[in-house]
């Protein structure tokens, strides 16, 4: 165990998150999404929802703060202009916990399985709540004033 480190953010997790460089994507995926067959890393988290996994990422992953597109979510088939209320608290955790807080970008249907294909790493949540996926891009951690 870890001190002010969510328990959930599991060794394999960590490593990855670590491993990720500027520009890198994460995605959290619900149980729904196609992880096992999109991902190059994937990182199962069974039973719990994805607002807790995107909670706990942010915690310790910076965004990227160049990106205007560092936080995108999948739009809903047949009305792209929706916002699901699990996407909506997606959008209250970033702004709550991320260093660099930034509306979530919805994206289409394939282009963000494209997208999750390219992605350093899929996080299998056990999200049961229809679009609750997202894609978070890494940013960079400044050092501090005067170094």
């Amino acid at each position: 165990m870890l001190r002010n480190i969510d328990p959930i953010l599991s060794p394999d997790l960590l490593r990855i998150l670590r491993a990720m460089g500027h520009g890198d994507e994460i995605v959290i995926a619900d149980a729904n999404f196609p992880g096992e067959s999109c991902a190059r890393r994937l990182v199962r988290l069974d039973g719990i929802d994805a607002a807790r996994i995107l909670r706990a990422i942010l915690s310790v992953m910076p965004l990227d703060s160049f990106a205007e597109e560092r936080a995108m979510s999948m739009a809903v088939v047949d009305d792209p202009k929706a916002v699901p209320p699990v996407v909506a608290l997606f959008q209250r955790i970033v702004d709550e916990v991320a260093d660099n807080p930034a509306p979530i970008v919805p994206i289409e249907r394939f282009s963000f399985y494209d997208r999750s294909r390219a992605a350093y790493a899929i996080v299998q949540s056990g999200e049961t709540r229809l679009y609750g996926n997202v894609i978070l891009k890494k940013g960079v951690i400044f050092p501090p004033a005067g170094v």
